[in-house]
């Protein structure tokens, strides 16, 4: 009995294992600077619109994007009613704007080559073009 219920426990920690690495994140970015590596508080604050010293701007995902669930869960540490809340309180007091928005993981990655200082978050194990930089992950 004890031999099926540890089997058990063994079996439900691996497939534990399994879900949460491919909830990992990646954040890139198209920087001349290859020695940026942010922390989990730098990145919050760079999509949040707090005050950072890089010059990047940031690309989000759309809101059903589940890329961007579990950026918004895992990084920023925010549901998506929070966050739309916030952006909308910036916007009518005129104080900060939200992340520029692109429609899929592959449209980011194409701005991401195609606008210098933008910033951006996929999910880990995509193929990063080598002229972006990785400044985060979550792994």
């Amino acid at each position: 009995m004890k031999a099926s219920l540890l089997l058990i426990g063994t079996i439900f920690s691996l497939t534990g294992n399994i879900c949460c690495a491919n909830d990992a994140i990646t954040v890139v970015a198209n920087t001349q600077d290859r020695s940026i590596y942010l922390n989990r508080q730098e990145v919050r604050n760079l999509f949040m619109g707090g005050a950072q010293h890089y010059g990047l701007h940031a690309i989000v995902l759309p809101p059903n994007n589940q890329t961007r669930v579990l950026f918004n869960t895992k990084v920023i540490g925010l549901t998506e009613a929070r966050i739309q809340s916030y952006w909308a309180q910036m916007r009518f007091t005129g104080r900060k704007r939200a992340p520029h928005e692109e429609i899929s993981e592959s449209s980011v990655l194409e701005y991401l080559k195609n606008n210098k200082g933008a910033v951006g978050y996929l999910p880990a194990g995509i193929t990063i073009p080598e002229q972006l930089t990785v400044i985060y992950s979550n792994i």
